[in-house]
């Protein structure tokens, strides 16, 4: 019954719905968290460009975000998701919460990951006249490129876990058919499925990721 052409379409939606989930929001919430990430870094006070005020608002804005749990945030920003995508149910409904919920934990992995740059490195670019504008995009991306790989398989494995807790809501993908069918149904054989492909998924992503992360890494050629 489990393979039954039914429910191999089912799964197969739901396999694309997560994917879609995922990748759409952390594409999103990188192109959110990687500035907030430089601005952390930049406007410390041991920074390029000391605003230790700046630095202290924003990081109390993304430590307030990240510390709010994502089914309570995910029923917070209801209205949110119904203006920007029309509806509160569905995968494209699970976006805009999902952004909210990553944007700031990736804005830390972000300044984590600049943060293991030797600042020596920062240093002589300095002293040769460099903007801050070169050396943040000449020194600071390309030696924290390894480690920014790595945090990006981290967090795009950490949405993926958000994304099925939003099938609590509706939220479609992987995580609705595990509720509603091992959950609601007691058919624990479609659970146990669904847990296995995101469980590969998890696998795939965690390894392209260090791979990425392994042949970008100049210390090791």
């Amino acid at each position: 019954m489990i393979f039954s052409p039914e429910i191999i379409e089912l799964v197969r939606i739901g396999i694309w719905e997560t994917l879609f989930m995922v990748f759409a929001s952390s594409a999103i919430s990188y192109l959110i968290g990687i500035p907030l990430g430089i601005i952390l870094v930049v406007t410390d006070k041991d920074g390029i460009r000391p605003i230790p005020v700046l630095q202290q608002v924003l990081g109390i804005v993304i430590n307030l975000l990240r510390s709010i749990p994502f089914m309570i945030l995910l029923i917070m920003v209801l209205p949110i998701t119904r203006f920007l995508v029309g509806t509160t149910l569905g995968a494209k409904a699970v976006v805009p919460p999902l952004v909210i919920a990553a944007a700031p934990y990736i804005a830390r992995m972000v300044e984590s990951s600049f943060k293991e740059v030797d600042a020596g490195v920062i240093e002589a670019a300095k002293s040769m006249g460099a903007s801050t504008f070169q050396i943040i995009w000449k020194v600071l991306l390309p030696e924290a490129k390894p480690s920014l790989l790595v945090g990006a398989a981290i967090s795009i494995t950490t949405i993926l876990g958000y994304s099925a807790m939003a099938g609590f809501t509706g939220g479609g993908g992987l995580g609705t058919i595990a509720i509603n069918y091992g959950y609601y149904r007691y058919q624990t054989d479609m659970m146990f499925l669904t847990v296995a492909i995101l469980v590969i998924i998890v696998q795939i992503i965690q390894e392209a990721g260090m791979r990425l992360a392994r042949v970008s890494d100049k210390r090791i050629r």
